[in-house]
Order: structure tokens, then C-alpha cells, then sequence
């Protein structure tokens, strides 16, 4: 039997409206990839990897895409040990609100709009191999 609606619209709720202040454990990570069991890699904003847990109340709620942002708590679960660095508080739904608040890392930049739009990128995609003719 699938959540009640009102679950539901409580987690989108809390997901778009950023807390006022962090608590000394919480901090801002970007998701990396998803490792099974509702566990997510992470990045913290120094560049750390961490292993984190996605509460109850958000699983087949609220879905996670690589670089998309979360707020963890790596104070949760000192006490256990384990792999897990910490456990997923809430997902950045509305990143342009959360972007606007003073304890934002610095460290993630805003993603620019629009396709083609990274004219300073080194990468220039994928490449034919060179021909035979001018090998010789």
C-alpha cells in the first residue's frame, strides 16, 4: 500500500524550505552515485567521500539524482560501528533558496544553464580515431 498523500506533500514540504542555521554535525554534500539498501556516496565540500543513509521517511519519496544536493548529519551515527559516515537529514529540493543562505559552501558552484553553454571546458567529447590515410 503506497504512503498517504499528506506523507508525502510533508516531505516535498521540508525538502524546499532551507533550516535558518546547520547544528555543529550537519553539512552540505553532493551525491555522487547510489550504493543499494538506501545508502548513497557522497562528496563533502572539502572533497571527502562519505557512505550515507537515507532516513525511512524519505525512501520511495523523495528520489536522489547524482549531483543533486543533500544536508547530512555526521554526528548521527558516530556511535555505531560502521562504514557510515553519516545519515541524509533532508534533500535539496529547491536549490536556488538554499544557494541564498550564508553557510552554503563556497566550494559548489551553481551549474550553468543551457547546452554548450561551458565554453571554458578542455573536454571537447568524444573523438574519431585518426585515418588511415594520414598515418602514412
Amino acid at each position: 500500500m503506497p504512503k498517504p498523500r499528506r506523507n508525502i506533500d510533508a516531505a516535498v514540504e521540508e525538502t524546499l524550505t532551507p533550516p535558518d542555521t546547520l547544528t555543529p554535525g550537519q553539512q552540505i554534500a553532493c551525491v555522487k552515485q547510489g550504493a543499494g539498501n538506501n545508502l548513497y556516496h557522497l562528496v563533502l565540500a572539502d572533497g571527502s567521500p562519505m557512505l550515507a543513509e537515507l532516513p525511512s521517511k524519505f525512501r520511495s519519496t523523495v528520489w536522489m539524482k547524482r549531483g543533486g544536493f543533500v544536508l547530512v548529519d555526521t554526528s548521527a551515527l558516530a556511535n555505531r560501528d560502521n562504514k557510515l559516515g553519516g545519515e541524509i537529514v533532508t534533500y535539496v529540493g529547491d536549490e536556488r533558496a538554499w544557494r541564498k543562505m550564508p553557510w552554503w559552501p563556497k566550494e559548489f558552484p551553481a551549474k550553468k544553464a543551457g547546452y554548450g553553454d561551458d565554453a571554458d571546458s578542455d573536454d571537447e567529447g568524444p573523438q574519431m580515431p585518426p585515418s588511415d590515410s594520414e598515418e602514412e
